[in-house]
């Protein structure tokens, strides 16, 4: 299956430590090799890095790993393809507008029936579940929230409830970011945890890199990482359960539906991306 990686933080960020270990899975300690992408939002804007090759071995993923991107908001995928070629149009993150935004998504898992969703004018252009399920979603919000909506709380319980519906048709681990707030969704795999005061050293699982956040940060900074597995061995990283939701701002957690979930077991891994 595919991995994802995301971050929300209170301060511009960099996200180096944590894509280096993730893009050694891009076909080196891992399967993912149908490509990768990155996504750094600044502002409103943002900035978007994809390669159709494998990560360990792309050029671009090295720049990304030596040049220290910071944004309070990222989303990243690797891939092993199963739906659509392996190209570039078919490589995550997506991006599009919705209420003068950009939002970008990634997916892990496989959905079947989805030529069936209805996207209207948000139009696929590629030939994966995943970037039909996102314009899916999207279809959805403008339906409901024809304007620019206030509460941004009551937009993501109503996103969760969207996902709810997709994961019936396969796997669906998501990412979803408008830069402000970074949403996780879990079918079966996605951990996360939060880095805050005080801090202390973490080792990556798939390359022998070690950092002392201590000398990386302030006492101030508070950072969270989501991602399919965990990429450190010596941190304590929260896995989420199947149907849970998680919406994150600033690198704090403010809306999750966990405690609803406390009695409900851990998912088996599924095949599929």
């Amino acid at each position: 299956m595919c991995e994802l990686l995301g971050m929300s933080a209170n301060v511009p960020t960099d996200i180096c430590f944590s894509f280096t270990g993730l893009i050694q899975r891009g076909g080196k300690t891992g399967p993912h090799r149908d490509g990768w992408g990155i996504t750094f939002y600044e502002g409103k804007g943002f900035r978007t890095f994809k390669d159709p090759k494998p990560g360990y071995q792309s050029a671009i993923a090295q720049l990304v790993q030596n040049y220290p991107i910071k944004s309070k908001a990222v989303v990243s995928h690797i891939r092993q393809a199963n739906r659509g070629h392996v190209n570039l149009e078919n490589t995550h993150p997506f991006t599009r507008e919705l209420w003068g935004r950009f939002w970008t998504f990634a997916h892990n898992g496989q959905l079947t029936g989805f030529e069936d969703l209805d996207t209207e004018n948000h139009r696929p252009v590629g030939q994966t579940d995943s970037e039909q399920a996102f314009c899916w979603l999207l279809k959805k919000l403008d339906d409901v929230y024809p304007l620019p909506p206030a509460n941004m709380k009551d937009v993501y319980r109503y996103i969760a409830s969207c996902c709810d519906q997709l994961k019936e048709m396969g796997v669906f681990n998501m990412l979803l970011t408008d830069g402000e707030y970074v949403m996780s969704y879990c079918t079966n795999h996605l951990y996360w945890i939060t880095r805050q005061a005080p801090f202390g050293k973490a080792t990556l699982i798939d390359e022998d890199v070690e950092v002392n956040f201590q000398e990386e940060t302030s006492p101030e900074d508070i950072v969270t990482v989501i991602a399919t597995q965990p990429l450190t061995a010596n941190e304590a990283w929260t896995r989420m359960k199947p149907g849970e939701y998680n919406v994150f701002h600033c690198g704090e957690l403010i809306e999750s539906n966990a405690a609803l979930l406390k009695d409900v077991p851990f998912a088996e891994a599924k095949p599929g991306c």
